[in-house]
């Protein structure tokens, strides 16, 4: 008799779907991949076949130049693969297009989250709770010292540092992909109606963003306008830009910073940030038990991460879980 749930099985290089043959998050070329979102430690250019959905699809493409083989699945939409197993793709609520996903085999479910968060976000569609037998998680946030206050919060705390800073700007460092939309649509969310100025890299991101029904308001690109317009504005730009030659262009700016990990503070001394936002596109530790509380699977695999802590947690519970080691998993700054 075949043992249970032996035909998924976790590699160094991705998560290996044995009777059909595919991967999921692949860290290297294969023949067939199934990407559950758009950062570069879970997609990459190279397959022969990229299953994912739409939005995913575009950015790949904007990111890796792939085009080749790209099949696109829906929300909710099951596929069905060699080998009788089928996959439904879910919302993550992690970045634009960012997906769970749902593995059937044998009368087996197994979820696999990528990345994902559980607070609302106006750029991406919300995670949705899936009943499952093994529940494969993130842990980039898996200490119970990271627990995200609300975003309302820190968006204040930009908005006021910018009142108080009329002759000058406020320069926030953001990741391309996923940061940089959710500040600007919480910012125009929270009333801010000005221009937002862009550094060149957020561009193209922003613009997908757009053509995939996210509004994000009048964006200017820094390098348009004069250093004088840009006083008693904010500018979007990937944080090492911040350090960097092009931040002398920016009139008297207060650097501020985007990530969870500003809940460190030695990484906002670190960085020089003085306005650290602890604004993540991760659940934090509550969103992580509690995800793991209302899934109840029978079992938990973690991907990466504070993978320990969470490890503890589920003893504590009389839950069972294992951690995984996959190659090339974030558990940094980057993308955070």
């Amino acid at each position: 008799m075949t043992a249970p749930f032996s035909w998924i099985r976790p590699e160094p290089w991705g998560i290996h779907i044995v009777p059909a043959d595919v991967w999921i998050d692949p860290g290297r070329a294969v023949d067939r991949a199934l990407v559950t979102h758009g950062h570069a430690d879970h997609a990459r250019g190279g397959h022969g076949q990229t299953f994912a959905t739409p939005e995913t699809l575009a950015i790949m493409e904007l990111r890796y130049n792939t085009r080749a083989g790209a099949l696109p699945v829906g929300y909710g939409e099951t596929i069905r693969l060699a080998g009788g197993v089928e996959a439904t793709f879910i919302p993550a609520g992690h970045v634009l297009g960012s997906a769970q996903i749902l593995l059937e085999h044998a009368g087996e479910r197994v979820v696999i989250t990528g990345d994902y968060k559980r607070a609302p976000d106006p750029t991406c569609a919300p995670f949705e709770v899936t009943p499952c037998d093994i529940f494969i998680t993130e842990a980039t946030f898996g200490l119970p010292v990271f627990t995200h206050p609300p975003i309302e919060e820190e968006i204040g705390k930009l908005r006021k540092a910018l009142a108080d800073n009329p002759g000058g700007c406020v320069a926030v460092g953001a990741y391309a992909l996923g940061k940089a939309q959710r500040v600007i649509a919480e910012l125009r969310r929270a009333g801010h109606g000005a221009p937002i100025y862009l550094h060149g890299a957020m561009e193209k991101m922003c613009r997908l963003y757009e053509e995939h029904g996210v509004t994000l308001g009048e964006l200017r690109l820094v390098n348009d306008y004069a250093k004088e317009d840009l006083r008693g504005h904010i500018v979007i730009a990937p944080p090492a830009a911040l350090g960097d030659r092009w931040s002398r262009r920016l009139p008297d700016p207060l650097t501020a910073m985007a990530s969870g990990w500003m809940r460190v503070r030695g990484r906002a001394r670190q960085r020089g940030v003085e306005l650290p936002l602890i604004i993540s596109d991760h659940a934090d530790w509550n969103e992580l038990t509690q995800t793991i509380a209302e899934v109840n699977p029978q079992e938990t695999w973690i991907t990466h991460g504070r993978e320990q802590a969470l490890l503890r947690w589920h003893e504590l519970h009389q839950r069972r879980a294992r951690a995984l080691a996959l190659v090339g998993r974030e558990d940094g700054d980057a993308e955070e």
